[in-house]
Order: C-alpha cells, then structure tokens, then sequence
C-alpha cells in the first residue's frame, strides 16, 4: 500500500477508450489523490504488474480495476496469472466490466477477483461507483503491507 499521503497507484485494465476517459474523469472528481496508469491488453497489464519491458520503472498498484474483454490475453487470463504468483495474488483486483453474466462473474470469483463491478452506463453512476469502490478499498478495508 501507498504511504497514507502518497496517491494511491491504481492499474485499469482497459480497451476501451471511452471507458478509460470515463474512469480518468471519475478518479479526477473522486475523494483521493491518485495515479491512475493505463493498459490495454492483458499481456501489457500483466507486463506491467511485473515490472517487465516498458514497464520497468512501474509502481506496484495498491488496486486493478480489470475489464474481462481485452485483446491478447482477456481478464480472466490476468486473474489466473496473478493468483498462481505469489508476489502479484495479494493485490486486490476489481473486475470492472460490461458484462451482467452470471458465468462471467462466478468465474471471475473462483479466480479469486476481490470485487466485481458491472460499469454503469452513464457519467453520474461511473461517479457514484468510483466514489463508493475509493471508500471501501482505501477507508474501509484494512490490507496487509507489501
């Protein structure tokens, strides 16, 4: 975890560039300071939770917010990537994604997926949601240091 005046390092998984702007902007109007860093596909998210390549230089996420639907390698690829090494499982990952199916998020919990999130379909709930996930994960839950 950051140090509790540090911004919070979070990781979004995503594809789509209307749900990233939609994600930066809620972060933007959300209640904690953070550094919101981007992925496209799994195999550059998993690259990135690695600190491997281009992403060398890359801060741990203290949280994922991961889309299932990714080009390379989807969501619940990542998901099973991450819990099968010890050094990535501890990082609490929320799927965030359009999908309302029952398989989709039974599956990404036998993954071990903290949360999952259906996105809303406008600005205000994006908000609402975004507010809701930053209390939680960040006043709420208690999560053992690194």
């Amino acid at each position: 975890m950051s140090a509790p005046n540090d911004p919070v390092e979070i990781l979004l998984a995503e594809d789509n560039p209307g749900d990233v702007m939609l994600t930066k902007k809620a972060l933007e109007q959300g209640k904690l300071a953070n550094n919101l860093h981007v992925t496209t596909d799994g195999v550059d998210a998993l690259q990135f939770l690695r600190q491997e390549g281009e992403h060398e230089d890359a801060p741990r996420p203290d949280l994922v917010l991961l889309d299932l639907n990714m080009p390379r390698k989807d969501g619940e690829d990542v998901l099973e990537e991450m819990q099968a090494d010890a050094s990535l499982r501890r990082i609490p990952v929320v799927v965030l994604t359009s999908s309302e199916s029952e398989e989709d998020i039974a599956k990404s919990y036998e993954l071990n997926a903290n949360a999952y999130l259906t996105k809303p379909v406008d600005f205000d709930g994006f908000v609402e949601i975004v507010n809701r996930m930053e209390d939680f994960w960040f006043q709420v839950v208690k999560l053992p240091e690194d």
